[in-house]
């Protein structure tokens, strides 16, 4: 499979500026072949931005940043229309927003009418600037970052309707304490440097096509729907997952399928998946709120839900 030996070489280039996190990197890759969109949720410093720049290097493609504040406008995303003097006419000045890779900074400090500016981006891969429409760049990946433990003075909580569109939402964590030895040894003498393109955007388009072919059979696919549906009847949920959630958890379990070498997806992919795929799509009760996490209650479902029993090939 020839995008499993693409992904393998990216995979690569991305463990030499990450040190033992093996996990995140296959997530971040899986959300990339699967078009989705990722949060990276942590406290400051543990490598969200340089997981997000990372990211990008490995991949030969246009890359914008975004630092949120409460003072950046939607226009500073999207772009807008000016009146050029010299040439008695409006033209289109783009925003950051017109890149195939977009680190959205410290997302939860930008005001609500900025985060909404960037809905349609993420969801249809245009922009609307004074009425006139915008195709993105494709392919389109959008990597958010925020802060949990930020004060409320200047931070506004994403709402669920952009929740909704990151495919994942990922909590890179603290290294170990061989990653972080590691780590130590090569900023020792200077920032490391990123490894040179390993995927250029017509590979990332074909890997893309590929994933698509990934077979997800009845048994997989029962499982899938199970755990879904078993978040919107969960006596502490109030909101369960919504019916993108369904389909981003299926298209995430057949890139992990391709990432791992295999042209069907197993149960396993599904279950490893739906954490971080699912999570951000809850909303708890007032009161279960109150005594446990939204991963918590994922983490109950899995236990409470068989895993079916694949044969070889999912067939």
């Amino acid at each position: 499979m020839a995008g499993h030996k693409l992904l393998e070489k990216m995979q690569s280039a991305v463990g030499q500026v990450l040190f033992e996190k093996e996990e995140v990197t296959e997530l971040m890759l899986t959300a990339l072949i699967a078009g989705g969109h990722v949060l990276l949720e942590d406290v400051p410093g543990t490598g969200k931005t340089v997981l997000a720049k990372t990211m990008a290097s490995v991949i030969d493609a246009s890359f914008s940043r975004i630092q949120f504040t409460p003072d950046v406008l939607p226009g500073d995303v999207t772009g807008i229309r000016f009146f050029n003097m010299k040439t008695q006419e409006f033209e289109f000045r783009k925003g950051p927003v017109m890149t195939n890779i977009l680190l959205a900074d410290e997302i939860n400090r930008a005001t609500p009418r900025t985060q909404s500016s960037l809905l349609e981006a993420m969801e249809e891969h245009q922009a609307t600037v004074d009425g006139e429409t915008h195709p993105l760049p494709e392919p389109f990946f959008v990597i958010a970052t925020q802060n949990p433990i930020e004060s409320a003075q200047g931070t506004f909580d994403l709402p669920e309707a952009q929740m909704d569109r990151f495919l994942m939402k990922i909590q890179p964590g603290y290294p170990s304490e061989g990653g972080e030895r590691a780590m130590l040894r090569s900023y020792m003498h200077g920032r490391p440097e990123t490894s040179a393109p390993s995927a250029g955007l017509d590979d990332i388009r074909s890997i893309r096509k590929e994933a698509l072919k990934v077979r997800v059979n009845e048994a997989v696919e029962e499982y899938l729907i199970h755990l879904v549906r078993e978040t919107r009847d969960h006596p502490d949920v109030e909101t369960g997952a919504s019916p993108r959630g369904t389909i981003a958890l299926m298209r995430a379990a057949q890139s992990r399928a391709l990432l791992r070498g295999r042209d069907f997806a197993v149960p396993e992919d599904v279950r490893d998946l739906a954490v971080p795929v699912l999570v951000h799509r809850l909303s708890l009760t007032v009161e279960a709120s109150m005594r446990k996490a939204p991963e918590e209650v994922l983490a109950s479902i899995l236990d409470r839900i068989p895993v079916p029993v694949e044969d070889v090939g999912g067939r």
